[in-house]
């Protein structure tokens, strides 16, 4: 799995569940990436989303009950891409994210790479 291709890539991880976290940070490590945050709670992930270098990022759909959308509007304005990571599939997405790549929950280290390797594709 180990190709380079993913090798130094900086990728915000947002995600309110512990465990959850810490495996995605287990994975991005392992595939070479750099991991920026985490993040657990959105005024966090604002912060980090305005001034943090970063490539791409894995964001949760719903943390702690907010929405991650305002999140998203943000990435897209600074044309950085991410993914979703959701158990609902893109049933829970706003029209505008309709196409943005989603990670079904639980997904495995294969899959991160797959979907990390369409956002470093559309990093400049």
């Amino acid at each position: 799995m180990m190709d380079g291709k993913l090798d130094g890539l900086r990728v915000l991880v947002v995600e309110d569940e512990m465990m959850v976290s810490m495996l995605i940070e287990d994975m991005l490590e392992e595939l070479g990436c750099l991991v920026v945050g985490p993040a657990s709670r959105l005024d966090e992930a604002m912060e980090l989303a305005k001034d943090a270098e970063m490539d791409c990022a894995v964001l949760d759909v719903n943390l702690g009950g907010q929405p991650i959308f305002p999140l998203a509007d943000v990435l897209r304005e600074r044309g950085l891409p991410f993914a979703f990571a959701t158990g609902y599939g893109d049933a829970g997405l706003r029209e505008v994210d309709k196409g943005t790549p989603v990670l079904q929950k639980p997904f495995r280290e294969g899959d991160l790479a797959k979907v990390l390797g369409e956002l470093r594709a559309k990093v400049s």
